[in-house]
């Protein structure tokens, strides 16, 4: 199921609005402006192609209020809805010259969107009954970040941190980094504590260098690329310590639908894809307008 209804990034939905209508209308519509229909009404429905999760219906809202105030808008299907090939999903009806400037765009952000909330819908799926939480990763379309984690949320994902500035989280070039300066890990990673609220991270190759980063104050480890074995002996190892004492587990590196139940089962906490944002397919919606 899906997680109630995140916070829509409504000032980065307003700016990639502008920037959209900007690189496609331009100065105006010139295949539109031959029809000389001039500002007579007309109505779009939107279809469902293939069934999916629904997601981005703000700001596809939005596209046609802006090019036509007016504009009245009958959505169908609610935001994060399992929406079916054959489903009408939106209704609208506006100026000629909105419907035709704002099919393309609002398509686009819908499609994108909505495509990254089935398949993030797809792998929380597939690790139903167990402990873990599929999150995403910072693996996202330049300028879209806020939107496609909302769009992760939609589907039944959780959010990784948003950006460098609101997590710390230790990869293996600062941990090399580190390594050279001759810092101490317990020392960076204190600095990181008092820099942030949030749980330090720290990346591991496996359980040797996990009890190091543990030792050092890593609230939680990123397994990474361990094989199923090696997790598995790692959630072993950490869940017999004490309650207060257990960091969180996260698997990452090349998760796949077909493997992600199997990384689930070892126990792990979290599971981190990037593949939820950085090689969805789009959703296949379409837009006909009747007069």
């Amino acid at each position: 199921m899906a997680n109630p209804t995140p916070r829509f990034p409504q000032e980065d939905a307003e700016r990639l609005l502008e920037i959209a209508i900007s690189e496609d209308v331009g100065s105006g519509d010139v295949t539109t402006r031959s029809l000389a229909l001039g500002d007579s009404s007309a109505e779009g429905w939107m279809l469902c192609k293939e069934s999916g999760v629904l997601a981005g219906a703000p700001i596809a809202d939005a596209v046609f209020r802006k090019l036509d105030a007016k504009a009245e808008l009958d959505w169908k299907a609610n935001e994060g809805a399992d929406i079916r090939e054959g489903d009408e999903i939106l209704v609208v009806r506006a100026s000629i010259g909105a419907l035709l400037a704002g099919e393309r765009i609002a398509l686009n952000f819908l499609q994108r969107l909505s495509g990254i909330a089935t398949t993030t819908r797809e792998y929380a799926k597939r690790i139903e009954g167990t402990r873990a939480a599929v999150l995403d990763t910072r693996k996202t379309t330049p300028g879209w970040r806020t939107l496609e984690k909302y769009a992760v949320a939609i589907g039944g994902g959780t959010n990784h941190r948003v950006g460098l500035f609101d997590q710390a989280l230790f990869k293996e070039n600062h941990l090399e980094l580190a390594r050279r300066a001759e810092e101490p890990l317990a020392e960076v990673v204190a600095r990181a504590r008092a820099a942030t609220d949030r749980p330090v991270e720290i990346e591991v190759r496996d359980l040797e260098e996990a009890k190091q980063a543990h030792e050092a104050g890593g609230e939680i480890l990123m397994l990474d690329n361990m094989s199923v074995d090696a997790m598995r002996e790692a959630v072993a190892y950490f869940s017999s310590l004490p309650a207060d004492r257990r960091p969180a587990l996260e698997a990452s590196g090349g998760i796949t639908l077909e493997t992600i139940r199997a990384v689930a089962e070892t126990g792990v906490d979290r599971i981190s894809c990037g593949a939820l944002t950085h090689s969805p397919r789009a959703l296949d919606l379409a837009m006909y307008i009747r007069g």
